[in-house]
Formats: structure tokens, sequence, C-alpha cells
């Protein structure tokens, strides 16, 4: 990646400001408390805990109405929820769905159906229930969200906080997963449209590309805890930043995964510099866990993983030459 053009397109002109959403948050929490946790709510039951995450496809599902296809968006909102269950050391078991519509349809309310249950089998977690509510006066076409139950020993979870020391082992992603699509569906649409012919063999046009699935990391949850993982980062909004989440250290990332041809796409339409794409879209690593540095090695080779980097005193994230 190499824009640096500071005049470019930024997530806050495309109209999503990552600070302002993250103080409304903080505002909203403050009221009303809730259990412990940062990507899961956690709610001690006794032996255990029983975790919750909750959210939706975004405007991901602007691409879905363009092309006429629902029928990944489903498999984007079981991930989102299920892959932050993952980073707080909490197998996914159950999810329900909120399918909000400004008026009925059975096609892509099947279509919906369709990628809910894929992503269901694939994390290997129970539909238990959904609401599909008819809201003509506050929604214009739909909005998809869902919440996933999980459940972890108490010394099953991840401590949530990296050491100084540990080794970043990262996980490669399948594209843009549901975050950063505001910024991305500008960019696709400043000088064509999602219909445009794609220049690769993975995709026939655009919005193919930018449709392709969130990928799911429940696979990892067995090795991530074999590995004594000390936090973990579900790479979501705000882009590398999420690494932060893990403690307040530096975090040194010299390796991470090639970012897809989505990317490139992106930052070449929208003259999106090389920062704002990496405090936007994940860039190819879509979950980072910091692990003891002598257990490193047996989680890459148990797992599609690599090390991707390491944890030091400090602070910010250095990647790629840039300093976020």
């Amino acid at each position: 990646m190499t824009n640096d053009d500071s005049e470019g397109m930024t997530y806050a002109d495309a109209g999503v400001d990552i600070e302002a959403s993250e103080a409304a948050t903080a505002a909203l929490v403050a009221q009303v408390g809730g259990g412990s946790g940062d990507y899961a709510g956690l709610l001690d039951i006794g032996d255990r805990y029983l975790g919750l995450a909750t959210d939706g496809v975004g405007t991901k599902l602007l691409v879905a109405e363009a092309l006429g296809d629902y029928s990944t968006v489903g498999i984007d909102c079981i991930a989102m929820n299920a892959n932050d269950l993952v980073a707080a050391g909490v197998r996914p078991v159950a999810f329900v769905d909120y399918l909000a519509v400004d008026a009925p349809d059975e096609t892509f309310a099947e279509q919906v159906g369709q990628g809910l249950a894929a992503g269901a089998e694939e994390a290997d977690i129970e539909l238990v229930g959904g609401e599909t509510a008819v809201m003509p006066e506050v929604i214009n076409g739909l909005d998809l969200a869902g919440t996933c139950a999980g459940l972890a020993k108490k010394d099953a979870i991840f401590p949530g906080e990296a050491e100084e020391g540990d080794a970043l082992v990262g996980f490669p992603s399948s594209g843009i997963h549901s975050n950063g699509l505001t910024l991305a569906r500008k960019a696709a649409t400043a000088d064509g449209d999602y219909d445009d012919a794609w220049d690769g063999d993975d995709y026939d046009t655009v919005g193919e590309a930018l449709l392709e699935p969130t990928r799911l990391y429940t696979y990892l949850l067995d090795d991530l805890r074999a590995a004594e993982t000390n936090a973990a980062a579900h790479v979501t909004g705000g882009g590398w930043t999420n690494l932060e989440r893990m403690g307040e250290f530096r975090y040194v990332v010299d390796d991470a995964f090639d970012p897809q041809p989505v990317f490139e796409f992106v930052q070449e339409r929208g003259g999106v510099s090389d920062e704002e794409m990496h405090t936007t879209f994940n860039m190819g690593t879509g979950f980072v866990a910091a692990v003891p540095e002598a257990n490193a090695e047996a989680l890459v080779e148990a797992t599609d993983g690599r090390v991707i980097g390491r944890v030091e005193a400090g602070d910010g994230v250095s990647i790629r030459g840039l300093d976020l």
C-alpha cells in the first residue's frame, strides 16, 4: 500500500467518525453499566461465565441490496458476533437474529436465512430464534443484527491483557469482512459501480468482492487456550488499532498477512491514505492473539496462523512503516 495522499477519502468523510462513535458508546455504557468484559459481556453464573455479544452487518447490506443478493450477509452477522466471543475466550453456543424491514419480502428473507444457517453450521452453534420487525417509518430497506451467547469455565477465559515479550500470532481474513463498508462503498462507486467487472479471477464484479463473507474464527478456540493466550483482538472497526484493546503496550507488527486485492482496489479508487486504510480495515489479518513467546510456534503449527510481531513496552501500533 503506497498512497499517502492526506486529501484522499476518509472514513469520517464517508460518514463514520470512529472517535465520535467510541465517545457515544462510552456515554451509553457509563449510564447502563453491565457485565464485565471487552469484546463480550461476561455474566458470572456460578462455576462459569455466560458471554454475550451483539453486532450487525452494517452498510454491507447496501451492497447486497444493489446486487440483489442477500445470501451471505447472514454469515457476516454470525461471524461478527461469534468472533467477538472467541476474542474473549468464550465458546459460542447459540444465536438469535433481528431482521428489521420496511416491507416484508419472502425472497430476501429466505436468502438471509440461508446465510444464517450456513454461518451457524460453520460456527457449530444453534439458531434458537429471532425477530422480524416491519417498520416502514423507521427502516428504509432492511437491517440485520443479532446476539450470540457463549459459555466458558472461569479458568478458560483469556486474561485479556497482553504481556511484554508476548508473540503476536495473526490469522488471515477473507477480505473486508463487515467493517469499513461505508468507506469501501464510497470508494467503489466514486468512478464506477458495483456491477463493474472485477479485475481478477476470484470474482465477477466489484460488488461480489465487497460481499465476501466475514471469516469465522471459532475453530481457533481450543488451540488458543492450549497456547495459554493472554489476550486476543478481533480486527474490526478501527482496523489495527484494535490491538490496543489488549492493553497499553507497543504492538510491533513486521510480518502481517498481505492485504487481499480488494483493499488495493478501495485505496486506489478512493485515493485513501495508508494510515486511513490501516485504521479502518483489517488489511488481510482478521484476528490476532498475544501468546507467550515459548508457545507461539506450537499455535502456528496447529493452525493457519503465523507470528506477525511482538508486544513491547510503549504504546501504539507499528505496522508497514506506520505508527498508529
